[in-house]
């Protein structure tokens, strides 16, 4: 331990032979007042960890993605002009995938559930390992084409005045209101039928006897 030496002079009335060196341990004052000072200067470092630590927490938080994978889907609709006229097809009703796309078309094939006139799922991949039942599945679809007619007669135009000359004088009444009349056999149109309604204006010509009938 180191000592320093502190001569202190005595009061005169004192005799000389009492003067006498007091010694004062120095090191631990010196020890005490570095670790007081230690201490003060790691509360603001400490305190600046923190500080950091929190920004940097907060930062992460405010940044982590919080999505989720989604997998990308095609649009419910398309829009498809078809000469002068725009049509919003839905997605899933092109019979074939060559004419799903959106712009001008000059036809488009589909087909709607019947009788719902729902777009239809999306078909189902058949591997080989998948029963396939032999059964005919009844016809629950309905068949439309949308074409640009160009020069040739608008189906209005049809019904007014090509129509009638080929079709049977009686007409019967059909379902939902609807009004039948036949063409007669040996016209362009034989084995065909024309239904007709007022409310809505409606006609159609339909086939008549085929696996698969459909209109026009």
């Amino acid at each position: 331990m180191a000592y320093s030496g502190v001569i202190r002079r005595l009061p005169p009335d004192l005799p000389r032979d009492a003067s006498f060196m007091t010694f004062v341990p120095t090191s631990q004052h010196g020890a005490r007042g570095s670790r007081g000072r230690a201490r003060s200067h790691m509360i603001p470092v400490m305190t600046g960890c923190a500080v950091a630590a929190g920004a940097i927490a907060l930062v992460a938080y405010l940044l982590w993605p919080t999505w989720g994978p989604d997998a990308s889907s095609a649009p419910a609709r398309l829009p498809v002009s078809i000469g002068a006229t725009l049509f919003n097809v839905p997605t899933h009703a092109f019979r074939m995938k060559i004419q799903r796309h959106s712009g001008p078309q000059e036809r488009v094939d589909l087909f709607f559930n019947f009788p719902s006139l729902e777009p239809p799922d999306a078909p189902k991949h058949v591997s080989v390992d998948d029963v396939v039942e032999e059964a005919v599945q009844p016809i629950d679809r309905i068949f439309l084409s949308i074409a640009a007619h160009h020069d040739t007669l608008a189906p209005d135009m049809l019904v007014r005045t090509i129509y009638p000359r080929y079709l049977d004088q009686p007409s019967t009444s059909g379902q939902d209101g609807l009004t039948v009349r036949a063409f007669r056999d040996g016209t362009p149109y034989a084995g065909e039928d024309l239904f007709a309604a007022n409310t809505p204006n409606l006609s159609a010509r339909c086939t008549r006897d085929a696996s698969t009938p459909g209109c026009a």
